[in-house]
């Protein structure tokens, strides 16, 4: 793939996802995005094929993004501290990209939604990096028993969203660190501190 095609798939992502922002995914339009990206509408269908094509690319690309930000936040030895990390790289990566985020919201748990089979696979590809991470905390003693690891991953992301999108929506004056901190309140009922047992 060329820097030039490179750089025209990054116009029309960015486009879509300014235009989304303040009109929702379904009624936009090829003449919208072009127009907004300052491109022919043509380069949209000879990149995507059709506006389906692009909405498509555009969630796998920005997943694959978010992706990248979970597994890097998850390095960290100890798995608590991975999670706190994978918590606050999804909250930096959540306000910069607030309008694809709040796509992700609105169209993931739509059912039936038109993006629906996509959305599924690209859900189970960030709910395995958390799921994985639980299960470390897990195999280190520190999992309290009987919680259910897909149940609570899925929560957790859930949550990141949800709680994410509510910061930049309605209170973008509290800090990152502060919105890590109040998502780790909840999410350390799921592991004990190094050295404690259950009862």
């Amino acid at each position: 793939m060329s820097v030039r095609s490179d750089l025209t798939k990054r116009k029309l992502f960015e486009a879509t996802l300014r235009l989304a922002d303040s009109k929702g995914l379904i009624g936009l339009t090829v003449d919208e995005i072009a127009a907004e990206a300052g491109v022919a509408k043509g380069t949209v269908y000879y990149n995507f094929g059709s506006k389906d094509g692009l909405v498509d690319a555009l969630l796998r690309y920005g997943v694959d993004q978010l992706a990248g930000r979970l597994r890097t936040g998850a390095r960290a030895e100890d798995p608590v501290v991975a999670l706190e990390s994978l918590v606050d790289s999804s909250l930096e990566f959540i306000r910069e990209h607030r309008g694809f985020s709040q796509i992700l919201v609105s169209e993931m748990w739509r059912t039936p939604g038109q993006w629906q089979e996509t959305l599924t696979l690209l859900r189970e590809e960030i709910i395995s990096i958390v799921r994985e991470l639980l299960h470390r905390i897990d195999e280190a003693g520190r999992l309290p028993e009987g919680v259910r690891i897909p149940t609570a991953a899925a929560g957790l992301f859930g949550t990141l969203l949800v709680v994410a999108l509510d910061w930049q929506v309605f209170q973008p004056e509290r800090s990152r660190s502060e919105v890590r901190d109040s998502i780790m309140l909840l999410a350390r009922g799921l592991a004990r501190e190094v050295g404690t047992h259950p009862s």
